[in-house]
């Protein structure tokens, strides 16, 4: 299909530190949680203030990168692409996510600025964050 465009950009913080595994090849891949914020005024004039939380799943030395140097409350800018995949839950139901797969990375703050972070909700339902069987030397990056 030409003319498709398949790009993710946000700035948020990070609602827990990094999680660094390794594909059964010896691919580092590490997961975050990305938390972005807006606020608007509603109907009667209130503000409102809302958290979207985003997966973000880094290879190779972005993964690295972030499993050294980031951490909870840090304010990072992630670039990548939208990806969904599917998993079966302990019911056998199948299950989707949607991810952003990081091609860039940047710390925006300082280490000791990493305050104001709203910590990620638990999901019992959530999908594994990788699975480190499964994963291919081919991955896009």
């Amino acid at each position: 299909m030409a003319g498709s465009l398949n790009k993710a950009l946000i700035v948020g913080r990070l609602g827990r530190d990094p999680e660094l595994k390794y594909t059964q090849s010896g691919q580092p891949v590490c997961n975050i949680s990305v938390a972005t914020d807006e606020s608007y005024k509603d109907q009667n004039g209130q503000k409102v203030e809302k958290t979207e939380w985003h997966r973000v799943q880094l290879w190779r030395k972005q993964a690295e990168f972030a499993a050294n140097y980031l951490a909870k409350g840090r304010l990072v800018l992630v670039e990548g692409k939208l990806q969904t995949r599917k998993w079966q839950d302990k019911n056998g139901t199948d299950r989707y996510v949607t991810e952003i797969i990081a091609r860039n990375i940047q710390a925006l703050d300082s280490k000791k600025d990493g305050g104001g972070y709203v910590p990620a909700p638990d999901d019992q339902d959530a999908p594994p964050p990788f699975e480190t069987g499964g994963v291919q030397d081919d991955e896009p990056f």
